[in-house]
Parts: structure tokens; sequence; C-alpha cells
């Protein structure tokens, strides 16, 4: 393997502008955008899986939960693998399982068989999905970060946006080619990264890896939502005890994290309020876009006859808008503070999705579905890379992976509950499936609900993330909080470099 020489500055940070460091925006870049493709594609084609394996309402929920399950319960463990050994291996290693799940996922003869390569799936991108952007943090001279997560912020935003027009197409063809296009591009992430990228770690981290937390946290996750999905289908003895089992795991992972000296979640970085009320914003407007995807695609498709590739295809504006604005709205949030843009994008997803009530069965793309879908999009290009930007800026820099995983699973579980939810507050069934004056008024209902949540994410965002978190030191912003500083370095977005973790200069494997 050749080794690699990149641009560095006086630090030994790599330079955006550099050829290495084009290399590692690109590979994180192409390695996140499969998954969040792969995370949207799939609404598209449940119509179609549901005919072809008989899946039924509940099926459908797994072919999506499957994946969230996994991907939210272990992707806290992917980052925190990715600090200790390495974020470039645990990332290769990731792409590559995810890749092969979704191989498994094309053939898949039965709705079981497809449910259980769902879920091998979300294990593949639980380990890539934290490094992608813990990578950029780690390696990334202070002065390139912002841009580069909104570069990230913006394309991946793109990609998933663009995976019901992708869906859309390759249905068409089979379902079974939704699937299928990871493959190509997996590989190609695997190569590239073997080629062109360095290797970087948290060369302080020490102790056995929390696998009692790994494990608590897949049971509380899997408990909660196979009460939410069975609740209706029953048994009830099934749905208690699922629900019994989740809480208590859920409370014992709670308290295990915290006697927990080499916890994959330390709970100081919780210290940080900024950290906190990032994610708090992020957990309820990504319920609330969780209920969106999984929801307007089939509905176009059940109620206005659409066909696949026409409701994939609904979705374009909000891929032109995040492609035109996501990267300005992180400069943005940098030049003036993310406080005001996490507030105004919020409002704007829950008027978009409020506008989505002027749809029925007799409506035009034009007058009702594209005012609906701009006005979100452009609400979603306002708050993806601030809130990313924030969750990075308030915590030392060693614990990248851990925030950037936490991060993630935060968003991932939060759709996970609303997939799981939504269906049971608005009273979808098979049967209101069917019928499309009562799905018109469970979807209508339904986008009522997400819009409160986005709107609960604009409070939080007015009341708690600070207009200056991205200028200063994570110590800092927590002194100013009442917080006691560390005794660390630190290294927000814009703080000063600080890289102990860093191991710049051969793409050779981490030893």
């Amino acid at each position: 393997m050749a080794s690699v020489s990149p641009d560095v500055d006086a630090s030994g940070e790599l330079a955006l502008e550099s050829p290495a460091g084009r290399w590692l925006l690109f590979v994180a870049v192409l390695g996140s955008a499969v998954t969040m493709i792969e995370a949207t594609v799939v609404n598209v084609a449940l119509p179609a899986i549901d005919e072809a394996l008989e899946a039924g309402v509940a099926g459908q929920q797994w072919v999506l939960n499957g994946y969230l399950l996994t991907l939210a319960s272990l992707i806290l463990l992917g980052g925190s693998l990715g600090d200790r050994l390495g974020r470039r291996r645990v990332f290769i290693a990731g792409t590559i399982l995810f890749t092969a799940a979704s191989a498994v996922c094309a053939i898949a003869p039965h709705i079981t068989v497809l449910i259980g390569a769902r879920m091998v799936q979300g294990v593949g991108g639980a380990l890539l999905t934290p490094g992608s952007l813990a990578m950029l943090e780690a390696l990334l001279r202070k002065e390139d970060r912002a841009k580069a997560i909104g570069a990230w912020s913006a394309l991946g935003g793109v990609a998933a946006a663009v995976g019901p027009l992708l869906g859309g197409w390759l249905v068409g063809l089979s379902w079974r080619w939704v699937f299928l296009l990871p493959v190509p591009l997996g590989i190609a992430v695997v190569l590239i990264s073997l080629r062109h990228l360095p290797e970087s770690r948290d060369t302080t981290a020490t102790g056995p890896l929390d696998l009692t937390g790994a494990l608590l946290a897949t049971m509380a996750l899997t408990g909660v939502t196979l009460a939410l999905v069975q609740a209706e289908q029953g048994p009830h003895w099934l749905v208690v005890a699922a629900a019994v089992v989740g809480v208590v795991a859920g409370v014992a992972f709670v308290l295990a994290e915290r006697r927990n000296p080499h916890a994959m979640v330390p709970p100081s970085i919780f210290s940080s309020r900024q950290f906190t009320a990032a994610n708090a914003l992020t957990f309820v407007v990504y319920a609330a876009l969780g209920g969106v995807f999984f929801l307007l695609v089939v509905f176009l498709q059940r109620v206005l006859g659409y066909s696949p590739l026409e409701a994939g295809a609904a979705s374009l504006p909000i891929t032109a808008i995040m492609l035109a604005f996501s990267a300005r709205a992180g400069a943005v949030a940098q030049r003036i503070g993310p406080r005001l843009p996490l507030t105004v994008g919020p409002v704007l997803i829950a008027a978009g999705m409020l506008l989505m009530l002027r749809i029925n069965g007799s409506s035009t793309y034009v007058t009702a579905v594209l005012p609906a879908v701009v006005v979100f999009g452009l609400g979603l290009a306002c708050t993806v890379a601030p809130v990313t930007a924030t969750v990075l800026a308030a915590v030392e820099d060693e614990h990248a992976g851990v925030a950037s995983g936490v991060n993630n699973a935060v968003a991932r579980t939060a759709q996970l509950v609303a997939v799981a939810v939504l269906p049971l507050a608005i009273g979808l069934s098979d049967e209101t499936l069917g019928d499309p004056p009562a799905f018109t008024d469970a979807f209508h209902l339904a986008m009522v609900l997400a819009a409160g949540l986005a709107l609960a994410g604009a409070v939080i965002a007015w009341t708690m993330i600070r207009a200056d978190v991205l200028e200063e030191e994570p110590s800092r912003v927590e002194d100013r909080a009442g917080v006691g500083r560390r005794q660390h370095h630190t290294c927000g977005v814009a703080g000063p470099p600080a890289r102990p973790s860093s191991s710049v200069g051969s793409a050779s494997p981490a030893r």
C-alpha cells in the first residue's frame, strides 16, 4: 500500500485544499451518503416490497426499523471503536459489512430474510457513519472544519433527499435494485480509503470496550421498538414484555454508563449544556423528519396515484435546495452563531409540514405538493449544518467520534421512534392504506404531530443554544454556563488546534 504525504500545516493538521484533504472530504461524504441514500431510498420501494413479499404494515415498518434499530443502538459503540482502534480502520470495516448486507437484501426471498439483512446493514452503518464526520473533525486544521462540515452536511443532505428519486427510478426496474445501489458505491469507498486516507485515533483512550453498555442500549431500543410496532397487532403479552425489557434496559444503561470509567458514552460530555441542547433539538426535529419521509412517498403513491418514480421526483426541490443552501447555512452559522438558523430552520420545517395538509386525492403537484416541499427543504437546509457544527464544537477533540456517534444515535433513534409510533398514533393499518380518504385523514394528523415536534425544536434552539458556541473552546462555553473548566486541551469547530489523537502522514493501517 502506498503511503500518503498530505499537505499539512505546522501543527500536523490537514489543509482542506490539499490533495489529502480533498480525498478525506470526498470519502467522508461518499461513505455517509451511502447510508443516507439507503435510509430514504427504501421508503419508495415499500409498496413494491409489500406486494412482492406480502409484508403488511408491520413488515414495512420493520424493513425501516430493523435498519434504524441496529444503527441507532450500535452507533455509539461505532464511534467509540473508531476513537480507540482507528477511525479509518473502523470506517472501512463498516463499509464492507454494509455493502455485503446490501447484496443480501437484494436477493432476499422472504420478508424475514430482508429484515434480517437490513439489521446487518444497520450494524455496518453504525461503524462507518460516526467515522465519516469524526475524521473531518480530527484531521482537518481548525480554519477548514466549518467549511468541511458544511459541505459534508450539504452533500449528505442531498444524498438523503435524492434517495426517493433514485428509489422511484430503480423500483421501475425492480425493488431489488434499490439494495444493489450501495454495492458499487461501497466498493469505491473502501478502495479510495485504503489508498488515500490517513489514520487517526484517540491515543488517550484506555481500558476495555464498553460491551455491557452496547448490549444494554441494544436491548432498550429493541424492546421499546418491538412494543410500539406490535402494539396493535399483539400479542398482548409480547408487547408488555418487550416494553418492560426496553425500559429496564434503558435505566440500566444510564446507571452502567455512570459507573463505568471506560463508558462508551462518557457522562462528562453531557456536562456541556450546548451539547445536550443540540442533541435535544436533534431528537425532536429528526423525529418530525422521520414521520414525513416515512409517509409522504407512500401517501403520494397510494392516494394521488403517483408511480414510484413520480413519488421520488416529488422531492427533487428538497435536493436542489439542500445543494444550494446547506453549506451557506453552515457559513452563516459560523459568522452569526447557530442560534438564529436553528430557530428559523425548524419553524420552516413545521410550516412545510402544515402546508402538506393541503394535499389530498384531487391535488396537483404544482399547487399543493411543490409549495410544501420547497418550504420544508428550506427549513432542512437551515438546520442540518448548524446543528452538526454545534454538537462538535461543544466537546473536546478527543471525543469527536463519540460526539458524532451520540448525535447520530439521537437522530436515528428519533426516526426509529417516529416510524414506530406514528402509525399507532394516527391509526394507520393495512385497511387504512387501501382506503384513500382514511389514509388522507391519517396523513394529515401525522403532519400536525410532526409540525409540533419541529416547533419544539425551534423553542429549544432559541432558549438553550448560545449564539457564540462556535467561537469558543468547549471549556469556556461550559464555564459561562456554570460548569467547571476541564483540564484538557479542547477544540471546537473554531477553537485552537489540539491533536494528540491524530496521526497524519501514512495510509498504512494503524498498528
